[in-house]
């Protein structure tokens, strides 16, 4: 195999082996939310908004958890328009979330000003904070966390893959699929 592709894949192994019991642990803390009948929040910026999009649809869907993200281009612009883009998420919570429901929050470099403001302005307001992070593990975005989740590179394919498998694997398991 290529030395490159080789070095890849070690790499995401690795870091998907690496917090297994962190994963456990946000299940319950799922499972938890379905009981009281709360809904978890994913947000994120870029691609992984998109593997937010997939994890809300799943959970939502496969594991009959409510969840939501959000990517409306009409709720995007109107809010990032009235409040600033470093507002957005904060503005989002403000309208959409619940006391004691559950975020998610993803972001490769832990250091998104819209995803921190959020996270510091509603920390009271969730039953948990879980984090997906990469880059540098002193980031701002993981110490604002009761629950984080860190990738050890500077890459952001790589990190991201390892958030999408790390969260689809887990609702997998919630929803009790068959491998």
């Amino acid at each position: 195999m290529d030395l490159f592709l080789r070095n890849y894949y070690n790499l995401i192994f690795y870091n998907l082996t690496h917090n297994n019991k962190n994963l456990i642990l946000l299940e319950k803390k799922i499972q938890k939310i379905k009981k009281i009948n709360k809904k978890i929040i994913v947000i994120a910026n870029g691609g992984s908004l998109a593997i937010a999009n997939h994890v809300a649809l799943d959970l939502s869907n496969s594991a009959k958890i409510r969840t939501i993200s959000f990517s409306d281009a009409s709720l995007i612009t109107c809010l990032t328009n009235d409040y600033g883009y470093e507002n957005f998420y904060t503005k989002a919570l403000d309208i959409y979330s619940d006391f004691k429901d559950g975020l998610i929050a993803i972001s490769s470099s832990g250091m998104s000003k819209n995803i921190l403001n959020a996270v510091k302005k509603n920390k009271k307001k969730f039953s948990f904070i879980a984090t997906f992070t990469g880059f540098s593990k002193n980031n701002l975005l993981n110490k604002l966390s009761n629950l984080s989740f860190h990738v050890e590179s500077n890459n952001y394919n790589i990190v991201e893959s390892v958030h999408q498998t790390w969260l689809l694997s887990l609702v997998d398991k919630i929803a009790k699929k068959k491998l």
